[in-house]
């Protein structure tokens, strides 16, 4: 009962809940491309409603990379999050420009009556990485600009990004953090200091933050090619890809790791961009996209949800 397409490719996704109804957003790409490696360059926004988190059914396309030929979003439309404000849907993504070789990463918005049909905002790009903190393009050091994935929430009257960004200085391996930026309307952004500390990875993927009784969860992703040359060194650490979280009392930090262990990670890779959700009898379950089989055949769909579990320290376990 995962929500597989027969003629596409599914990989990242996000959720947005309207009453009764869950709408889940997800990257997809045509699996007559052959390569599942090139379904980054190929990938469109797909949607589709459930009342299950079970049986799906397939919505229009919510986006697909601009035709305009000067646009900052012509070559790829990627990972976001949506959110509801005074009766408007917003949806923050990522995109790239072709003249750019889809190198430089920035963030916009579109927007929606029904989250079906989505316009453009006219400010686009909503969102670009400020060299204060964050690391340029510099092809020496990384092969692109990270600025992407974007989870926006909303927390005592302010609006709070995350973003999946790179800090702009030690070790090149151990630079990727939570980017963050902030809003008083969901319109003009103030682009801060990272939420996470630097050290253990190169890349956070597709953060989400979820408050679960008094504690505050950071979920993200990375594969293992992605840890750091210090975490990699240290006695224990598993070879992993998967989903990996961050708690805290508050949801700005600090943030802690219960252990380097990750929440569901294996070495082939076998599920990826993890989300945890509330399903219709209020448990929090987790779900990922199917990603590998053993023998590396990418499969491209979306998982069944799988119930969590949350021991009294705060630690999250999901069965494997």
């Amino acid at each position: 009962m995962t929500h597989r397409l027969d003629d596409k490719w599914i990989w990242d996704f996000w959720f947005a809940r309207d009453a009764i109804d869950y709408h889940v957003f997800y990257l997809q790409a045509s699996r007559s491309l052959g390569n599942p490696n090139l379904r980054h360059w190929n990938a469109s926004i797909g949607h589709a409603i459930s009342r299950d988190l079970l049986n799906w059914a397939v919505l229009p396309d919510a986006l697909v990379p601009s035709s305009h030929e000067d646009a900052w979003d012509n070559f790829t439309v990627w990972t976001g999050s949506t959110i509801q404000h005074n009766g408007t849907w917003y949806m923050f993504y990522t995109g790239t420009n072709r003249a750019e070789k889809g190198l430089i990463q920035r963030i916009g918005l579109a927007t929606s009556d029904d989250l079906v049909i989505w316009k453009r905002f006219s400010g686009n790009p909503i969102l670009k990485s400020d060299p204060r903190w964050y690391e340029m393009l510099n092809l020496d050091v990384w092969h692109e600009q990270a600025w992407r994935d974007p989870w926006v929430f909303k927390y005592n009257g302010t609006f709070h990004a995350l973003i999946t960004a790179r800090i702009n200085y030690g070790h090149k391996s151990s630079r990727g953090v939570i980017g963050y930026a902030s809003s008083p309307d969901l319109l003009n952004w103030d682009i801060q200091a990272p939420i996470t500390e630097p050290g253990e990875f190169g890349n956070m993927e597709v953060p989400q933050i979820v408050q679960i009784k008094d504690r505050w969860f950071i979920f993200f992703s990375v594969e293992y090619d992605k840890f750091s040359e210090l975490r990699i060194k240290r006695h224990g650490v598993k070879h992993q890809t998967g989903t990996h979280y961050l708690v805290s009392d508050n949801p700005f930090g600090p943030y802690k790791y219960f252990s380097d262990d990750f929440l569901f990670g294996d070495e082939i890779g076998s599920i990826y961009s993890g989300k945890v959700i509330q399903n219709p009898r209020s448990e929090w379950v987790f779900m990922g996209c199917n990603q590998y089989a053993p023998g590396n055949s990418y499969i491209g769909e979306i998982s069944d949800p799988a119930q969590i579990y949350i021991r009294p320290s705060g630690q999250i376990t999901v069965p494997q």
